[in-house]
């Protein structure tokens, strides 16, 4: 891991200096361990437990069907058995890869896909591709994807009509197990959790967005005294990258934001993240950032409190991705 980019932002050396020489060494000699086979926790009442680490179908993107056999075999080696995909992944690069990939585990791996249908008729015809393209005869989570709006998008699909009967039905047919939802709106998440309807929720949890504004408190409160599995979204989120700024000039061209690459840092942003409560947080899917989320996730030791002041150091100088209306 090239450490150059993060120091050039002086943050590695400030956190260093955060830390002090002997916690800063502590967590620097358990980076990079990736002999330690995942924990894994429950997922709310499904009675399900994952890794508490997932992998995202855009790790495939990029690169031969070869090199996807190889970071899916490897994540199951690892103990990973939560992946999740969706079919605006590359236009369906994602699940073209990982289908073929995961073939061989199939039954030893819990698979999550998503949906942006909010119609019923769309979102049969797309949970069916889906099922083609990723070489299964079911999903265990299907979940409706980027929930935003209260109205065009939970109320739309909860309506009669409306995606939330395909996925009904799909249950019922033995094509789905659990239903959820992902959403990086604390309002249509709100509102998505009061029906009542669905087992998980996938949402940002992040320390920056937590540090200007608890974007994700509410939100995670809600969803437990629903006893919904909580899985979590953007662990390794920064900031927005520079306004202009071109796919290509980024360090990390699969992220639309700026993440963290320090491995002390994700050490520290993943930690904060496990402890609030959720199962399981899927890395960016940059191959490079996976697996230093692999290597650090083992540390499940509590945050010390110099860890979270270093923390809220790094928070206070960015701008959330998200944040509440």
């Amino acid at each position: 891991m090239d450490r150059r980019r993060f120091v050039k932002t002086g943050s590695a050396t400030a956190l260093a200096g955060l830390l002090g020489p002997k916690l800063w060494g502590q967590l620097n000699d358990a980076i990079g361990d990736d002999s330690k086979p995942l924990p894994k926790r429950p997922l709310g009442k499904t009675g399900e437990s994952l890794s508490i680490i997932g992998f995202g179908g855009i790790v495939v993107m990029g690169g031969t069907q070869k090199d996807a056999d190889t970071r899916v075999r490897q994540a199951i080696d690892r103990g990973i058995n939560y992946f999740d995909v969706a079919p605006t992944y590359g236009r369906g690069e994602a699940e073209a890869k990982l289908g073929p990939a995961l073939k061989p585990y199939r039954d030893k791996v819990f698979l999550a896909c998503k949906t942006q249908k909010r119609d019923r008729a769309g979102a049969e015809q797309e949970l069916n591709a889906s099922l083609k393209q990723l070489q299964t005869d079911h999903f265990d989570l299907y979940q409706m994807h980027a929930i935003q709006d209260v109205e065009k998008d939970v109320k739309k699909a909860l309506a009669p009509g409306g995606a939330v009967e395909a996925f009904v039905a799909a249950r019922k047919q033995g094509k789905i197990r659990f239903l959820g939802f992902s959403a990086h709106s604390a309002e249509a998440a709100l509102a998505a959790i009061a029906s009542g309807v669905f087992d998980t929720i996938l949402y940002p949890v992040n320390f920056v967005c937590h540090q200007r504004g608890q974007f994700d408190q509410e939100v995670l409160r809600a969803a437990e005294a629903r006893g919904m599995g909580q899985l979590a979204l953007k662990a390794m989120a920064m900031t927005r990258w520079p306004k202009g700024a071109k796919r290509q000039d980024r360090s990390h061209p699969k992220c639309w934001y700026q993440p963290v690459d320090d491995p002390a840092l994700v050490a520290l942003a993943l930690r904060w993240t496990l402890a609030q409560g959720v199962t399981s947080a899927i890395p960016p899917g940059d191959e490079d950032l996976f697996r230093i989320a692999l290597n650090v996730a083992s540390l499940e030791a509590k945050l010390a409190p110099a860890e979270v002041t270093a923390l809220r150091s790094v928070a206070a100088k960015l701008d959330p991705i998200f944040a509440r209306a």
